[in-house]
């Protein structure tokens, strides 16, 4: 399938998802703290921080030091997709996109039993998915997604936290970003020798009654970078040598 104009690039630099995980890790820091915490040049992070807010990842503001002159710029995480134009239209596109498909394809419309909010949720993370490379196949019985090949598989060995907590937490900002009831549950990391399992369940479903998706165990998406990676670690050791392909499958519950 073809690029899209607006295909994703900032997940592509080492650098780059390192700047935004210290802004995923400390919220509002300014440039000058943020070069330092990823080991970046501060004109290169410069750079790095115009491409993620660019792209709907970041937002910038000016920070009041109660000091005179031109204050600093702070830089969040987009909470809500209404607070980057860029994220915005990515999710209203996204929404337009899934209608499309869904009238193309009734099969895939599984309206009735998630309703539209889910809907829009779930539009909105496989375009974020797409847009990254990852060339995720939906499969509307089970809410389930794999996708491929995972676009931080070059940089496990060398910065697993860093990757490990920023996929957690985008896939937890993109739902988060509009209207919906579902919610990150739990990371399945190396299903497969080059896999990963994402499980979401809505605020009305209890955890109990979540399906069981997979028999290798899974952790709570919100744990700490050192808990994630560490469990990332030891699923991966335990999937050694196994052929598997380069899928991460994400199901939704």
């Amino acid at each position: 399938m073809p690029r899209r104009v607006k295909d994703y690039r900032g997940l592509t630099e080492e650098s780059r998802v390192r700047l935004l995980h210290a802004v995923q890790r400390k919220p509002g820091q300014a440039l000058k703290d943020l070069a330092v915490e990823a080991d970046v040049h501060i004109n290169t992070a410069r750079d790095h921080l115009r491409v993620l807010e660019a792209e709907g990842f970041l937002v910038s503001t000016p920070v009041d030091t109660g000091r005179r002159g031109r204050p600093p710029m702070g830089y969040w995480p987009v909470e809500r997709s209404e607070h980057s134009p860029a994220a915005q239209e990515r999710a209203e596109d996204a929404g337009a996109r899934g209608e499309m498909l869904r009238r193309i394809a009734p099969d895939l419309d599984g309206g009735d039993a998630l309703g539209d909010d889910a809907l829009h949720q779930l539009d909105v993370l496989y375009e974020h998915l797409d847009d990254a490379g990852m060339e995720p196949v939906m499969d509307a019985d089970q809410l389930s997604l794999e996708v491929k090949p995972c676009i931080y598989q070059d940089l496990l060995e060398s910065e697993r936290p860093v990757v490990c907590a920023v996929h957690a937490k985008l896939v937890r900002q993109q739902l988060d970003q509009v209207d919906g009831p579902l919610k990150l549950r739990k990371l399945h990391p190396f299903t497969t020798a080059h896999s990963c399992l994402v499980v979401l369940g809505s605020d009305e479903q209890d955890h109990d009654e979540a399906p069981e998706t997979t028999a290798t165990p899974g952790i709570d998406g919100d744990r700490s970078d050192a808990e994630l990676a560490q469990f990332a670690l030891a699923a991966q050791r335990r999937v050694a040598g196994d052929d598997g392909g380069s899928y991460c499958q994400m199901s939704y519950g």
